[in-house]
């Protein structure tokens, strides 16, 4: 059978990449330079595997499939369908649940859509939240607000009441969550962070919620590879709703997925799968969804639990050597994927350091601490080793990472007697700074002898010519 020639004006969808587009080929060329060469210490984000990349830039992004499987508005799903029932299937047997006792939906384009999905479904406009206070680790999503704005939707839409970590321990204080809710008396208790670097009570949560007839809903998004590898508390046997991201610890596609516990309310799977469609979003990312179920395949395996052990294992290495030399921590250390370093001791701000570490092929991110006055100038820098653990480093690795965050934090501190304490002349000393060049140069050595998931073959990746 012959084939047709395309027209000409359909050729350019034969072309690859390179040929149809050098200018965006250059850029991936460029970012994956600089994810070799750099050590990627955000906590949100982690290096997926070349499976799930390519499941995720498959051909399955030509399809509309509004609606579930086997109840879609359009046609020609039959694929699809066996597609998200596989994720389906996959997600509750990543984390280990009873499928006559959990259902999910794993359409949410991000974590943020899959909370405020949630919201549409368990809350009334108005109905009451608590969640863990942005300064205090927790998420925007879970109704931040300032003294002078609403900042999250979740604060615009309902009525929300923060509850704090102890300010000496930077432990979460319960007794006083307790005491507050029994003022407040919430709808919803939210629990989980994006820079809480100890583990959940979810029993005493428990108790909390049932006390104000309240849902209890965990947002698992930075942890939610560690609880299926069941080195972390278990936020399924406490918890009504439990929504996550799909990209952090979990190591897979940029995406959110909501868990619902269905034996306790038997509206609650229609409440939820209406709420993130139409109610919240449209139709379905499918090829996102392939790489979910490809990502949650992958953290079934044994082999990811010696992942998740390791990452644990890679916080606490850096977190020893940084408190050696001296150095604040909240809550002392870590027992998940994340640091928080309290710089303000010190007299520097987070955005100097974090500044200081783009110069030098680190990328970590400013965040606020326990006790900052100031969401713009946070008093700290949050470290995650989800990441790097990925690119097959262990504690004595770690051990030299805490060392060049060491020589960030001295090189910050002697740029600073002489700039200054502005950001912008304390950047333009750092731009001109031997030791800032030389870290560099020393940091780049180090990354580049580790292997970069995705990329099977690190000797084609190109240094940039600028």
């Amino acid at each position: 059978m012959s084939v047709a020639v395309p027209t000409d004006f359909n050729k350019v969808l034969y072309q690859s990449l390179a040929e149809a587009d050098p200018e965006v080929q250059q850029i991936i060329e460029n970012e994956t330079y600089r994810q070799f060469s750099g050590l990627e210490l955000i906590a949100s984000e982690n290096l997926t595997s070349l499976a799930t990349m390519e499941a995720n830039g498959s051909i399955l992004t030509n399809k509309y499939s509004e609606g579930l499987p086997g109840a879609r508005y359009y046609g020609g799903n039959e694929y699809i369908d066996q597609l998200e029932v596989l994720c389906q299937q996959r997600a509750l047997k990543a984390f280990n649940l009873d499928p006559k006792v959990w259902g999910v939906n794993v359409q949410p384009y991000s974590g943020s859509t899959a909370n405020f999905a949630t919201f549409t479904a368990l809350l009334q406009p108005q109905d009451r939240i608590m969640g863990l206070g942005l300064p205090s680790g927790g998420h925007l999503t879970h109704g931040y607000y300032t003294a002078k704005k609403k900042i999250s939707a979740s604060s615009i839409y309902f009525q929300s009441f923060p509850y704090n970590v102890d300010p000496a321990t930077g432990y979460i204080n319960y007794d006083e969550l307790k005491k507050n809710a029994d003022l407040f008396k919430p709808r919803m208790v939210i629990c989980g962070g994006s820079a809480y670097p100890r583990d959940w009570d979810y029993a005493k949560l428990a108790e909390i919620a049932k006390t104000q007839s309240a849902y209890l809903m965990a947002d698992i998004a930075h942890i939610s590879g560690l609880v299926a590898a069941q080195v972390q508390n278990n936020p399924f046997e406490y918890c009504d709703i439990v929504t996550t991201t799909t990209h952090k610890t979990l190591r897979g596609p940029r995406a959110g997925m909501i868990f619902f516990r269905k034996d306790r309310d038997a509206e609650i799977e229609g409440r939820v799968n209406a709420a993130v469609f139409p109610a919240c979003q449209g139709g379905p990312h499918n090829n996102t969804i392939a790489g979910i179920a490809v990502a949650l395949k992958q953290a079934a395996e044994p082999a990811f639990k010696e992942y998740a052990v390791q990452v644990i294992k890679n916080s606490q290495a850096i977190a020893k050597v940084l408190s050696g030399k001296g150095y604040k921590l909240q809550t002392d250390g870590s027992e998940n994927h994340l640091i928080l370093w309290d710089l303000r001791p010190l007299g520097l701000t987070g955005s100097k350091v974090e500044n200081i570490c783009d110069l030098a092929h680190i990328t970590l991110n400013k965040n606020a601490v326990s006790g900052d006055t100031s969401a713009l100038v946070p008093g700290g820098v949050r470290i995650g080793t989800g990441a790097l653990t990925s690119r097959s480093m262990t504690e004595s690795d770690m051990e030299k990472v805490a060392e060049f965050l060491d020589r960030v934090v001295q090189i910050s501190l002697d740029i600073q007697k002489t700039s200054g304490k502005k950001l912008v002349d304390f950047m333009n000393a750092a731009r001109q700074s031997d030791a800032v060049k030389q870290l560099n140069k020393d940091v780049e050595a180090f990354a580049t002898s580790f292997p970069l998931p995705g990329v099977p073959d690190t000797s084609v990746i190109k240094k940039p010519a600028h």
